[in-house]
């Protein structure tokens, strides 16, 4: 809404990022504070839970089992993931059954005492069935977008991006958590502390209920906010991806990805320097900013919990890491296995630089496996002294740079002129794959995958059974057209030429797509997409190459970076 508001403006400008950065000043403070007025009508909480109907049966050994409301609930959780391969792993089915054993009555423990012994497939249909009749958005539910989907900040009507409170259920976390399968408890109004303006109208929570807290912070953006069980960590409700400050915020931290290209050179000499440093601080402190910058490996925050042993660069392991001083034809290769965030495996094997090979081996000297490899240095202190190199950089403003600079430079060696739109669209998702590799994001093979695939084939069996027929109709036309010349036969065969043309162009489409398909299984473009990519370099790509932008950002990435779209032209370079 803010954005699209401004339009009219955008002809009179030379440059139309002025329309942005005028307006991101607007009202700007240098004591921190993002707004002055900030009004809101809270969080939209779930349902209450509904009791399933009497003809609705759970089943333990064999035999209708009555659940009290409270483990029904919960039971009806599992049910409804039954056809996920999450509740085949083992870990998430112990959480499971553990959470839920707790929350039973004495006489339901009594009774339920294997997991292999519940029966909850009439749970599960019964929801497959309720699934289908929620698709369609009702008339109520647009009704509460319009009611608790936006605020009022600094006069402006902003979307807020998640104003639901999540509903109760089971976690599922990504790669191997451990806690994958424990119970997300229901957030109640208790929980939940909520941010607006002094003065403002406060927003009522249920009846019967109360706030856990109010406050008037306005050096923070989110509304509301609670935490959760499983790990403890803070939720927030937030503003949308579109809105006036989250946009001033993505700009300001591609700006600052952008500025250390002109710096990244000098900074790359000194922690080069730095591997031959009398102190070992420093050794360590350059080992691990090269493997931030070639590897883009996270700095590696300290965790509040120890539940997942999930590590980063400063926080990594002597078992972390295996020195070969030869490997598959190779020098000095460092071969990494841990578990990066959320869990994920991060498996590679590189070769490094002489020094840095060396130092790393003299990093794990008299140490045991479970020992820390940079044990003098932490992510405060790296962070610290990268934001001595230059203003506002840090570990994460490293993999941002990576990250788009490998874009940049992936999208001008892959793409040419005479490609046409569907290559170019290839094109670039290996490019942003190139990125999802360095910055290891993955994701499972969608559940739809081989369907999908099946489709495809066929859909390319058939198109290809078409151009056949298409090629003996238009040999026929020619052999017609050569035995008795006439206008009539001329234009037969060159309308059977165009089919043919037509046909083969939709062939090498499905094919291309397939190409796609296949190469992004297991890799997660999006989340390079829309966190470490300047969305002004995927724009600019776009506007140079005849390539809808639809075609590469689905509405709510195009809503995300309107700024983006808005201010620039096709000659941008990161």
């Amino acid at each position: 809404f803010f954005f699209c508001d401004l339009s009219h403006l955008l002809p009179i400008l030379k440059y139309k990022s002025v329309v942005y950065v005028g307006l991101w000043e607007e009202g700007k403070s240098s004591d921190g504070q993002k707004w002055t007025t900030l009004e809101h009508n809270g969080p939209l909480f779930p349902p209450e839970y509904e009791p399933l109907p009497n003809n609705v049966v759970f089943y333990y050994s064999g035999e209708a089992f009555k659940l009290g409301l409270a483990s029904e609930e919960i039971a009806t959780f599992y049910a409804k993931m039954l056809d996920h391969e999450y509740t085949t792993k083992e870990v998430f089915q112990k959480n499971f059954f553990n959470d839920w054993r707790e929350e039973m009555t004495e006489d339901e423990r009594k009774v339920i005492k294997k997991l292999s012994k519940c029966n909850f497939s009439e749970l599960h249909a019964y929801f497959v069935n309720k699934a289908e009749e929620k698709k369609n958005m009702t008339k109520e539910e647009k009704q509460l977008t319009e009611q608790y989907g936006f605020c009022f900040l600094d006069g402006h009507r902003e979307k807020i991006g998640n104003f639901r409170v999540e509903p109760p259920g089971l976690f599922r976390g990504r790669g191997e958590h451990p806690k994958m399968g424990k119970l997300k408890k229901r957030i109640q109004p208790e929980d939940i502390t909520i941010n607006c303006s002094k003065g403002s109208r406060i927003p009522g929570p249920p009846q019967g209920h109360k706030w856990r807290k109010v406050q008037h912070d306005n050096t923070v953006t989110w509304l509301a906010s609670w935490v959760e069980n499983i790990q403890g960590h803070p939720k927030y409700i937030m503003l949308n991806p579109s809105s006036k400050l989250k946009g001033e915020k993505d700009w300001q931290k591609y700006e600052t990805a952008r500025n250390l290209k002109l710096r990244v050179d000098s900074i790359r000499r000194q922690y080069q320097s730095d591997w031959s440093s009398h102190e070992m601080r420093n050794r360590q402190r350059g080992v691990a900013l090269y493997f931030i910058d070639k590897l883009a490996l996270r700095a590696g925050n300290e965790k509040e919990d120890d539940t997942a042993d999930t590590v980063g660069c400063c926080s990594l392991r002597v078992e972390h890491i295996t020195l070969h001083k030869e490997l598959d034809g190779k020098e000095w290769v460092v071969e990494f296995d841990f578990l990066g965030k959320d869990s994920i495996r991060y498996y590679n094997k590189v070769p490094v630089e002489k020094r840095v090979f060396k130092n790393l081996k003299l990093f794990m000297e008299n140490k045991d496996p479970d020992d820390d490899l940079f044990d003098r240095i932490n992510t405060t202190y790296l962070n610290k002294n990268l934001n001595e190199s230059m203003a506002g950089l840090t570990a994460k403003v490293f993999r941002t740079f990576n990250a788009s600079t490998t874009l940049q430079d992936q999208l001008n060696i892959m793409t040419k002129e005479d490609m046409t739109v569907e290559e170019k669209i290839l094109a670039y998702n290996r490019a942003n794959r190139a990125v999802a590799i360095l910055c290891n994001h993955q994701r499972a093979a969608p559940k739809t995958f081989e369907k999908s695939m099946q489709l495809l084939q066929e859909k390319i069996k058939k198109k290809k059974e078409q151009i056949e027929l298409a090629k003996r109709e238009l040999k026929e036309a020619k052999n017609a057209h050569r035995e008795r010349p006439s206008d009539k036969s001329k234009n037969l065969v060159a309308k059977k030429e165009k089919v043919l043309k037509r046909l083969q162009e939709q062939l090498k489409k499905l094919q291309l797509q397939m190409t796609d398909k296949e190469e992004n299984k297991v890799i997660a473009l999006g989340t390079s997409k829309l966190n470490y990519l300047d969305p002004r370099i995927t724009v600019a790509w776009c506007k140079k190459h005849k390539v809808p932008i639809e075609k590469i950002y689905n509405k709510t990435q195009r809503d995300k970076f309107a700024w983006a779209i808005d201010m620039t032209d096709e000659d941008f370079e990161f």
